[in-house]
């Protein structure tokens, strides 16, 4: 290249003489901003001088930054433009001297814009409902196009209004929603180089925080250590933090709150009173912040604050008790005295007890005081959280009051004590008095005093008459005194007792009696029996005396006898008259099989009935028996009812005990288990007590559905299973008897079934043929005479005497009357075969008609 090229530059040099060329290369330069590019300025020709100048006119020096010349030999020179920008365009020129000869070339630069994005920030952020303006400031030169791509496609702002293109190229959205995040695409295009740039922005729209607290209210108890929830559910983008404030104060975990992770919970401890209030869950995130508010309602539980003991005097005018209490809600207050309770407003019909209650406090107005309002009263608060109670005593001062009965009843030699029951608030102070003195005096050596706080007993032991009469008891403390007579009354020996029935047994007899209609003045202690045979000596018993006592039973008497009895009734002083004597006769021994250690243990027992006689037989269902019993002695009292115990011999809990009435012989065990030992207890119980058990063993039959091979084994085959083989085993025999019938008799299912559904001919099909005259005995293929076939119960003998039809028995002939034979032997065995079938219907008339022949 280099030989070449100094050849042509031989050549112009030797054409143009001394004429000086110059040449730039390249001729022409596109420059973008920013960059570096260099010029080569090549002189043909002897010059000295080579010098570059800008595009306005101003030689271009050494020392300039951003342009420099440099000369690498006599020949070229080379400009160099570093970083080049819009100024830097223009027409730059290239002049060769030496001496008078300049020669000079020119080179235009242009300076162009590469497509730069200034300005296109990723993640852009914008709230939920904003015009949001996504940046994207691009230059060029020339201005390049912008265009927006979403999720791959190109915004086609004429079909949605809500997407616009600015002037400035930026992407905006009217009111963007969190559909429209994501990543968009800002493309920018120079058409006149096919260049082409973009950026990928990433869109995120915040959510401004929804909040919801879950429960607006929140009831808590105060002073008993428990703790409050509250909680908020917050929800937004970016998710929100939650914060708690009360009364301007922002809440943080401490001693008396703490958060969960997330801050949705709020929890104080320990609730007081003073934690009452509004509390403000606040959610915050970049779209703004949202507050709801949960209200905190401390209740207390009622404490009563004020109650004191009272004290008044009998007959006051009236005293008023006080209660008060706290608590919220406001605690509802009443009072109980001795198991009434009195509440708000007037509480008896006389007016003396009133209620007024007002706010947390509450009175109990007494009014005429009486002693018997003094004692313990409570007064109770309560509300819906729970209630508390306290007690106050009421002391009522009052004289003395004598109580208890006034008559003593005793006799001489007797001690007895006369009783002055006092009740005296302050207490009082008891004497003794008679006949105005006091005692004990000098002369009254047989009676003493004992004295208790409330109680004076005056013991009398009275030796003679005299000591009989009235005694005074006085009483007397700083209010008053109170005196009452009490009477010392000579005790007589009870009347007699009433005999209301006698009911005799055979070895007893029950005495129903009504007590003394007098008494003597003391209790009666003992009531004597006596009974005899007419005539004889008396014999008695006799029995402590008991508020239900009756009747007495008599006992050791003979059957089938004769008696008088008699009743006395005994207290302190003696014993009173009899009562007039009943006769009765006891009844005969019921059942002469008794044995007679039964009957020495009936009369040991002494009123206890005899054990009866059991039977067992079972009944129809093998586990259902018949329990029945005979009634032995009854012990001289009625039976009251038998007791029936039962159980299997081979475990240890017995059956519930059925009671059976007196009047009862028998009992029916059912649903017994099967094949199973038992045994049975009977008792008979009177008035006395209960007889030795009658016992009885038995076994239940074996279960009727059991197979004894499978018992044998320990198991056996249930009802639907027998149910089951018997079906089985029926339904085979059914088909035993179908299949047979089919093949000796042609007849039956199987043959209905080959008839219809196999095209088999039926039986009845050759004794039709028969019947109509169609079934020919031929000899040497020619036709013979027709045959009518009959069975032995059709037969019947032509009328008129003619000759006898043929029957099975009646040979067949030719015409010339001849026996057939060998051809025709077939059909004789047919012949006969249909008149076996025929003859299976012996009751019908002789059939004329083939359509009326039947398999």
């Amino acid at each position: 290249m280099l030989q070449i090229r100094d050849l042509i530059w031989g050549l112009l040099f030797i054409g143009c003489a001394a004429a000086i060329q110059v040449q730039i290369t390249p001729t022409q330069g596109e420059i973008s901003v920013g960059e570096s590019k260099f010029f080569l300025c090549e002189v043909v020709g002897d010059a000295k001088d080579i010098d570059w100048y800008a595009p306005s006119g101003e030689k271009i020096l050494p020392n300039r930054p951003d342009i420099i010349v440099s000369r690498g030999d006599e020949t070229m020179s080379t400009l160099t433009i570093y970083h080049a920008n819009v100024d830097s365009a223009g027409i730059y020129k290239c002049v060769a001297k030496n001496g008078d000869k300049e020669a000079q070339a020119t080179v235009q630069v242009k300076i162009f814009q590469k497509i730069t994005f200034e300005s296109a920030p990723s993640p852009q952020e914008f709230n939920e409902g904003d015009d949001a303006d996504i940046v994207c400031n691009v230059i060029s030169s020339p201005p390049p196009s912008i265009i927006w791509k979403h999720k791959g496609s190109k915004i086609q702002v004429a079909k949605d209004v809500r997407f616009r293109i600015m002037k400035n190229g930026h992407l905006q959205i009217r009111g963007i929603k969190k559909i429209d995040e994501g990543m968009y695409n800002c493309e920018a295009r120079v058409m006149a180089r096919g260049e082409i740039d973009f950026r990928m922005i990433k869109v995120v729209v915040n959510v401004l925080p929804t909040i919801r607290a879950r429960l607006s209210e929140v009831n808590a108890t105060a002073d008993i250590g428990s703790s409050a929830l509250l909680a908020c559910d917050a929800d937004g983008f970016p998710e929100p933090s939650v914060t708690w404030t009360h009364n301007n104060i922002v809440l943080e975990r401490g001693d008396k709150y703490s958060l969960n992770e997330d801050g949705s919970e709020l929890v104080i401890k320990d609730v007081k009173k003073v934690d009452e209030g509004d509390y403000t869950c606040i959610a915050k995130n970049k779209a703004g912040e949202k507050a709801e508010e949960v209200s905190l309602n401390v209740f207390v539980q009622p404490k009563i604050t004020y109650l004191n003991n009272q004290t008044a005097s009998e007959f006051d005018e009236q005293v008023t008790l006080t209660c008060e209490s706290s608590g919220d809600p406001t605690p509802t207050i009443s009072w109980s005295f001795e198991n009434k309770v009195f509440t708000e407003g007037e509480q008896s019909l006389d007016r003396n007890i009133v209620v007024r209650s007002h706010a947390r406090v509450s009175s109990l107005t007494l009014k005429n005081v009486l002693f018997t309002f003094a004692g313990q009263y409570l007064c109770t608060a309560s509300n819906s959280i729970g209630q508390d109670n306290q007690h106050m005593y009421l002391e009522v001062r009052y004289a003395p009051k004598i109580l208890g009965p006034v008559t003593v009843y005793t006799w001489e030699g007797n001690a007895a004590n006369i009783t002055c029951e006092v009740e005296a608030h302050p207490g009082a102070s008891v004497v003794w008095f008679r006949d105005g003195l006091q005692l004990p005096s000098a002369n009254t050596t047989n009676m003493k005093i004992f004295n208790t706080p409330s109680t004076s007993y005056l013991e009398i032991n009275p030796d003679s008459q005299n000591d009989f009469g009235s005694y005074n008891c006085t009483a007397t403390n700083v209010l008053g005194s109170e005196s009452k007579e009490f009477l010392l009354i000579q005790a007589e020996v009870p009347s007699s007792p009433e005999i209301q029935q006698v009911e005799p047994f055979s070895s007893t007899a029950v005495v129903s009696f009504e007590e003394p209609d007098s008494m003597g003045g003391v209790p009666i202690t003992k009531y004597r029996v006596e009974w005899r045979l007419p005539g004889q000596e008396w014999t008695g018993s006799e029995h402590d005396a008991k508020d239900d006592l009756i009747m007495i039973t008599i006992v050791d008497l003979k059957p089938e006898t004769t008696y008088e009895v008699k009743m006395s009734a005994v207290n302190g002083k003696g014993e009173g008259e009899s009562s007039p004597a009943r006769i009765f006769t006891t009844e005969p021994v019921l059942s002469s099989e008794t044995p007679a250690p039964i009957a020495a243990t009936s009369m040991a027992l002494k009123g206890e009935p005899s054990a009866p006689k059991l039977e067992v037989k079972v009944q129809e269902r093998g586990n259902t028996l018949k329990v029945s019993w005979i009634k032995q002695d009854d012990g001289g009292s009625p039976i009251k009812h038998y007791l029936i115990r039962y159980k299997a011999k081979h475990v240890s809990e017995w059956k519930p005990e059925i009671r059976s009435p007196h009047d009862s012989d028998y009992v029916l065990l059912s649903g017994l288990d099967w094949n199973t030992e038992y045994e049975v207890y009977v008792v008979a119980e009177n008035r006395q007590g209960k007889s030795e058990p009658a016992v009885i063993s038995f076994r239940t039959a074996t279960d009727p559905t059991t197979i004894p091979d499978a018992m044998d084994g320990g198991s056996g085959l249930g009802t639907g299973a027998i149910v089951g083989i018997l079906i089985v085993v029926f339904f085979l025999l059914l088909v035993g008897v179908d299949v047979t019938c089919y093949f000796l008799n042609k007849c039956g299912l199987l043959m209905c079934i080959a008839v219809n559904f196999c095209g088999k001919a039926g039986p009845g099909a050759k004794s039709k043929d028969i019947e109509e005259g169609k079934a020919a005995f031929t000899k040497d293929e020619s036709k013979e005479p027709i045959v009518e076939v009959r069975t032995e119960e059709d037969h019947t003998p032509n009328q008129g005497g003619g000759p006898t039809e043929p029957n099975e028995t009646t040979p067949l002939t030719e015409p010339d009357g001849k026996t057939v034979k060998d051809e025709n032997t077939k059909g004789e065995t047919e012949v006969k075969n249909a008149t076996a079938e025929v003859k299976t219907v012996p009751n019908e008339a002789p059939q004329t008609n083939g359509n009326e022949s039947k398999a």
